[in-house]
């Protein structure tokens, strides 16, 4: 796995480097030796966001904790990560070709985790409501507007400018973000 660190407003020690490369040696098995790790540590208003973004044949793993202390997110920031793995594991073992990860999971969960998670070990998941909408051809701009118009945190639209199917979404910051298609 190759680490890639970023910090925003705020000076990586090599001591918090260590413990993270540490704590992601248990993934190695999991991923290829191509997987790209990006860990981002971002300081605001003494309040320490650890994000951790694992890229590998096409499967992408993210988690994000802000905490007070570095270290701390980033325990709770691997934690979520194992959670996400274990939840998954059976769709992961068909896409994967990691025989390993039960193994894995039974390794780095105890008991207590397996009955706290009971009800995510579903083979399938559920759709419980299904909409259809009509999207028309408009700006980023109108559809921003029209999602803050309906209360909602996205909005799915065909761009205007580029005739495909986009999405805004607010993020957690307040801003807002856009997804478009691609191929790579």
């Amino acid at each position: 796995m190759k680490i890639t660190y970023t910090a925003r407003k705020v000076n990586l020690r090599d001591n918090f480097k260590e413990r993270a490369e540490k704590k992601l040696k248990k993934f190695e098995r999991l991923f290829s030796e191509d997987a790209a790790v990006n860990v981002v540590v971002t300081l605001e208003k003494n309040r320490q966001t650890v994000e951790i973004t694992v890229r590998d044949n096409g499967m992408i793993f993210r988690a994000e904790s802000t905490m007070d202390e570095m270290n701390d997110a980033l325990d709770k920031v691997v934690d979520i990560l194992m959670r996400q793995i274990r939840k998954n594991k059976t769709r992961l073992e068909k896409k994967m070709k990691s025989e390993s990860i039960s193994d894995f999971v039974m390794a780095n969960f105890s008991d207590s985790d397996a009955e706290d998670e009971s009800d995510t070990e579903d083979d399938e998941y559920q759709v419980v409501r299904k909409k259809h909408i009509m999207i028309k051809p408009i700006s980023v701009d109108e559809a921003i507007l029209e999602m803050n118009m309906i209360n909602h945190n996205f909005f799915m639209f065909i761009n205007a400018e580029t005739d495909d199917v986009n999405v805004v979404y607010r993020r957690a910051d307040g801003n807002y973000g856009l997804l478009e298609p691609s191929a790579d």
